[in-house]
């Protein structure tokens, strides 16, 4: 921050007071770990070593290729080993545009026989036939990640992959489930608006696979999950999407994580008798 500058005297006595409520407020400051953004969009993925901030289109895609993970029974694993690949070649963003004709998330090749352009631009297809490919590599699990992305993406220089094995780790805890609350949004708008409940299912489905998607109140839709873990992957991938269907809130497993509020995180929920809501079951709208 600028210091302004002041006209007139100040005396010696005042100036010590001013520079020592500064140190103070500098101290203070250093301690947060990571402050609170309370203006513009973005999301977090809080470690336990460290944050890894992200875009809310970055966050989305990750969302996205978890999903992906889950309807192909791909482990953690896989999934780490997806971001490390994904942060080298496009820095987890679906580029229209790449090395001769590379293209994607994964920046994958129409003719090298991954697809045609159009297909590959979509991240469910582009991350579909990335996990085909891994889960061809024999003990894909046990080798090290820079390892296993190189098997499926044969670089120019597959080393380049393991400088992203911690956050890509850190990235699959929070959107795999393991840790699904350890990832947040924030949108500047505050998102609302007419809520698309219909198309969020819809698209949650063709990520996840099919899933039990039911109105539950207006404009309140309900997903039904399989697990505690599949819950809070499917909950991470609506909030990551609410700018593009208008959602407010999104909960689950008694935390709650609203638009309006996105950098506080997710909240423990009020008890709402009337509004009784199952253990594996995502709400949203």
């Amino acid at each position: 921050m600028a210091a302004t500058a002041r006209s007139g005297r100040v005396g010696a006595g005042a100036v010590f007071v001013i520079a020592a409520i500064v140190v103070a407020l500098a101290i203070g400051r250093s301690k947060q770990a990571t402050p609170a953004p309370d203006i513009g969009t973005g999301c977090l993925v809080h470690g336990a070593k460290f944050d890894v901030p992200l875009t809310t289109g970055q966050a989305g895609i990750a969302a996205t290729i978890a999903g992906v993970a889950r309807l192909r029974s791909m482990p953690v694993r896989a999934v780490t080993i997806a971001y490390a690949a994904a942060l080298q070649e496009s820095d987890l963003e679906n580029l229209p545009y790449g090395d001769r004709d590379s293209v994607g998330v994964f920046q994958q090749r129409p003719s090298q026989g991954w697809g045609t352009r159009a297909e590959l631009l979509n991240p469910v297809y582009a991350s579909t036939r990335f996990f085909a490919a891994l889960a061809a590599i024999p003990h894909y699990e046990s080798l090290p990640v820079y390892r296993a992305a190189q098997a499926v993406q044969h670089s120019a220089d597959g080393s380049a992959y393991d400088q992203y094995a911690s956050e890509g780790t850190a990235m699959a805890l929070g959107f795999a489930g393991g840790h699904g609350r350890s990832v947040w949004c924030w949108y500047g708008t505050g998102v609302p608006g007419r809520t698309r409940l219909a198309a969020a299912g819809r698209d949650l489905a063709n990520a996840f696979g099919p899933l039990r998607v039911r109105r539950a109140g207006d404009p309140v839709a309900a997903v039904r999950v399989p697990s505690r873990t599949a819950g809070w992957a499917v909950a991470v991938w609506l909030m990551t999407h609410a700018a593009s269907y208008h959602l407010g809130t999104v909960r689950f497993a008694g935390y709650q994580w609203t638009a309006a509020h996105g950098q506080r995180g997710w909240r423990k929920e009020r008890p709402d008798h009337h509004r009784p809501a199952g253990k594996l079951t995502v709400a949203f709208g």
